[in-house]
């Protein structure tokens, strides 16, 4: 599809490239990655490119139905379902060959009524405390499963909830883990995978990588805590642009935008942008963000409209309509410090930048 919108998400498929190599070489060459690529690969669409996925052996998912996408566009490798589904995705699941977590019983059971084979990874809830079975409850739940023939269990998992600040309560989860773990085997054997490191227990815990890590948003070149790049070397995967449409000079005195809220002090020279918070540009940055044009800095001024914004270019030298307007460019301004004038994170901030800005893979 040709593109014609000038607000675009420019992907650098390099810069993943490279991410995951640098990732690889933090956690060595004997433990696997499973790219989290939920959400649309955090926003990115890297999901859409199964020429990029099929290195992988397994890739993980939040959702059945971007599991069942998946398949659709061609992916042929193990795909991981991190969430508990529910039980009318079953079909599906069958359907479309895709491994899930699992840590209920009533699930289980549905599962177990099938007669053809499931495969799943056994959620341990060591402190996250949203999904996963009790360490001590091992024995029990896998004395369950084994009443059921066609259930195969291929790995077993757990999620630390403070891996960036809190050492001591995320030692404990490790803990819980490892005693899940030992008890599976002792039942099971040597399991297919093993995981519990998403980008921030890699990076603090790395020698409890154990057979398999996923992670999220390092693989797109971003912070997951302050202090990431000074552990390892990413490359921001993204940057979001858009372009000038509208110019004009307005006098001292000039409302711009909804309710008034920016008044000129001065003459001014106004451009208009056409990215807004339908396209995923909070609203909040309005009167406070800034953008990026021609390497300056340029205030938004006035509220942040459903499809655009504009911004005061009074100081900057020889500015046309055309010119590209970096929301962030990784240089003079970051995702993060986007993300931190919004008053959210970069991961909430990258993941939903809507379907209507056309990705464009370089």
């Amino acid at each position: 599809m040709e593109i014609t919108r000038p607000t675009v998400m420019e992907v650098n498929l390099d810069a993943f490239n490279h991410n995951v190599e640098q990732i690889q070489k933090y956690i060595g060459t004997d433990v696997k990655i499973m790219p989290v690529i939920k959400a649309n690969a955090y926003g990115t669409y890297i999901n859409k490119r199964i020429d990029i996925l099929e290195k992988f052996d397994i890739v993980a998912v939040a959702l059945v139905d971007e599991a069942v996408e998946l398949r659709k566009n061609g992916f042929t490798k193990e795909i991981f379902v991190l969430n508990q589904p529910y039980k009318d995705e079953i079909d599906k699941i069958i359907k479309y060959n895709i491994t899930i977590g699992l840590s209920s019983n009533d699930f289980l059971d549905e599962l177990g009524k099938l007669k053809c084979p499931v495969k799943i990874h056994i959620e341990i809830g060591t402190g996250m405390g949203r999904t996963g079975i009790k360490p001590s409850r091992v024995n029990e739940f896998l004395s369950k499963i084994n009443t059921y023939s066609n259930i195969k269990v291929d790995g077993i998992y757990t999620h630390l909830s403070s891996a960036d600040y809190d050492d001591s309560y995320t030692k404990k989860q490790l803990s819980s883990f490892d005693e899940a773990v030992n008890s599976t085997k002792e039942i099971l054997g040597e399991l297919k995978y093993i995981h519990c490191l998403a980008s921030n227990g890699i990076l603090n815990y790395p020698e409890h990588s154990y057979n398999l890590v996923r992670p999220g948003i390092i693989l797109y070149g971003y912070e997951s805590f302050d202090g990431t790049k000074e552990k390892i070397n990413l490359v921001p995967t993204c940057k979001l642009k858009s372009k000038i449409t509208y110019l004009k000079e307005v006098e001292k005195g000039t409302s711009i935008g909804y309710s008034r809220e920016y008044i000129t002090t001065n003459k001014t020279k106004v451009a208009t942008i056409p990215i807004g918070y339908a396209d995923g540009l909070r609203r909040c940055l309005s009167n406070i963000g800034e953008v990026v044009i021609n390497k300056q800095k340029a205030p938004i001024i006035g509220k942040v409209c459903m499809d655009g914004f504009m911004a005061d270019v009074t100081d900057i030298e020889n500015v046309s309509i055309g010119d590209d307007v970096y929301i962030w460019d990784n240089k003079i301004i970051t995702l993060e410090e986007v993300a931190n004038k919004a008053n959210t994170i970069n991961y909430e901030f990258l993941s939903t930048i809507s379907n209507r800005v056309p990705r464009i893979f370089k």
